[in-house]
């Protein structure tokens, strides 16, 4: 497989390095989002990278954007490196570097949550769920079944953390940091694109289990910002193999993650970092995990060559 791209070193202002981004001022208005090939698992960023990655979830998010149009009002200029480059003639030695995985975008106030919207009972969710019978502290229906289906979807919102786990809270916090009027938006907003996305994938046969959206304030609108809809910050499964109660398959980082746990119940790792060196064939398979969600998305397949 081709090499992979850990970080970038563009002569920009740094905004912030994130576990995959690196975000970079482009003037008081607009940012760059230059999405690396790092990888975390389990709150830890693993020193090798997995090739494509950046660029699967930068097109992906791209991808999806263009098909919300008219469903909400979002952040992203300009996907195209060529295109970027000629707003910002400075990046023409790195043009190369950029393409495929580079997005030009409207700066904005962040707000401080994560929009999650759930459609499926898992992750963090079923946890605590199985352990107290609440979802953020609050309580659910008896007898939910691990992978059993909301209707109507739960907007579930978290907490952002750069480091560490987000913790969930009940949309009432939301309303509390930001104020009625402006939790009840990015509900709304959220439950729109969840199901937009939802829809679409639908008929693609993948499930959207959840995922969380971010959004940010910019002249008085409320923009819908960072990734979307991405192996990342989504939970996909397969369709024809769904079943409520148990896992399921996802389309993701779960190579990586299997094998980690593996490594952690051996006691060969302790969970915390530096985490063990990734074998070769854990860093391929996680690759195409990441490569065979955008095509059965989009269907078509990622154009290597830019990434």
């Amino acid at each position: 497989m081709s090499g992979a791209l850990r970080g970038t070193d563009l002569p920009l202002p740094v905004v912030r390095r994130g576990k995959v981004r690196d975000v970079y001022a482009v003037g008081d208005d607009r940012v760059l989002l230059v999405a690396t090939d790092r990888v975390s698992a389990f709150d830890v960023v693993m020193a090798e990278a997995i090739p494509h990655k950046g660029a699967v979830l930068t097109q992906l998010t791209a991808w999806w954007l263009r098909r919300l149009e008219g469903v909400v009002a979002h952040h992203m200029l300009s996907a195209d490196a060529d295109a970027i480059v000629a707003e910002v003639p400075a990046l023409a030695p790195h043009r190369d570097l950029l393409r495929g995985r580079a997005m030009l975008c409207v700066r904005t106030e962040v707000y401080p949550v994560e929009c999650v919207v759930r459609g499926y009972l898992s992750g963090s969710a079923w946890k605590e769920y199985r352990e107290a019978g609440t979802l953020a502290g609050e309580p659910l229906a008896p007898g939910l079944r691990e992978s059993e289906r909301f209707d109507p979807p739960r907007f579930s919102p978290a907490t952002k953390a750069e480091t560490g786990h987000d913790e969930n809270i009940p949309p009432s916090k939301v309303a509390e940091l930001l104020g009625a009027d402006r939790a009840s938006e990015l509900e709304r907003l959220a439950q729109l694109v969840y199901a937009a996305g939802r829809d679409l994938a639908a008929e693609r046969g993948i499930i959207i289990a959840d995922t969380k959206f971010e959004f940010g304030a910019r002249d008085g609108r409320t923009l819908l910002i960072d990734e979307v809809l991405t192996p990342d910050s989504s939970r996909f499964w397969p369709a024809d193999g769904y079943a409520p109660g148990r896992g399921q398959p996802s389309f993701d980082k779960q190579p990586l993650r299997d094998w980690l746990d593996a490594e952690r119940r051996a006691g060969r790792w302790n969970g915390e970092a530096p985490a063990p060196t990734l074998p070769p064939e854990v860093v391929q398979a996680t690759s195409l995990r990441y490569l065979d969600a955008y095509r059965r998305l989009t269907g078509a397949a990622l154009d290597l060559a830019t990434s």
